[in-house]
């Protein structure tokens, strides 16, 4: 059944997590660490909804199914043959009755998800602004880096149509957009709550900003200790320990 659900332009490969596998485009958008490390990052109770916007070729999902006791996930995500993919990806790893993938435009979840319906969602939004720095000749690659369908207020606005009262939001982000991050999200009355800066090594600049927002939640929040991805030639111990190994 795995040759079955691997097109000739694919490949099947490791997440390094509980023995999980994602099928992905050869030449297409290929997962990065920053999901794994915003699922490291968030907070999730047993039997809590939690929905991922803009779920690429499924890595969040797939992550969380493994590794909560949430009740269910959702993945919204526009591109078919990445929603596609997801699915296949969630056959293959046995994961089909936890998580249900939508191909959805974020910006048009009305009649098709319930507001204030989940307790959590993720996202790992495109990081640039449309029109700024090198687009990726690639389709899909374009798409996860630049806003070409839908921007941070986007996202922000449909994380606050689908949250209850009180629900979390997670997002990873660039550093060099914090301040308009949590202006937006205040904006989106999406209150921050937890703030961690993730750094290549030690002595170097934040590059990416986790951050946790409370839907109608009250001002105060918590700055966290830096992560730091690299120790000598590879992973630090706690990036290790987020992947499980």
């Amino acid at each position: 059944m795995k040759d079955s659900l691997i097109a000739p332009d694919e490949t099947l490969d490791d997440l390094r997590s509980g023995g999980l596998k994602i099928i992905q485009q050869k030449e297409g958008y290929r997962f990065s660490l920053d999901p794994v490390l915003l699922c490291g990052f968030a907070r999730i109770d047993a039997g809590e909804s939690v929905v991922d916007l803009g779920a690429g070729a499924g890595v969040i999902p797939l992550l969380l199914a493994r590794r909560t006791e949430a009740a269910h996930i959702v993945g919204v995500e526009i591109q078919p043959r990445m929603a596609d993919r997801a699915r296949r990806s969630l056959i293959l790893n046995g994961l089909r009755e936890r998580v249900t993938i939508i191909e959805r435009d974020l910006r048009e979840l009305r009649g098709c998800l319930e507001p204030q319906s989940c307790d959590v969602v993720l996202s790992n939004p495109p990081y640039r602004r449309g029109g700024t720095g090198r687009t990726a000749p690639e389709a899909e690659r374009a798409a996860a880096r630049h806003e070409l369908a839908g921007g941070l207020d986007d996202f922000l606005a449909a994380a606050a149509y689908l949250l209850k009262q009180g629900g979390r939001v997670y997002l990873i982000y660039l550093a060099e957009r914090l301040a308009e991050l949590l202006a937006a999200m205040r904006q989106a009355r999406l209150e921050p709550k937890r703030l961690r800066c993730v750094h290549s090594r030690h002595g170097e600049t934040a590059r990416m900003v986790l951050v946790e927002g409370r839907r109608a939640g009250r001002p105060g929040m918590t700055v966290e200790a830096p992560l730091y991805v690299y120790e000598g030639e590879g992973y630090s111990a706690e990036v290790l320990a987020i992947y499980g190994e």
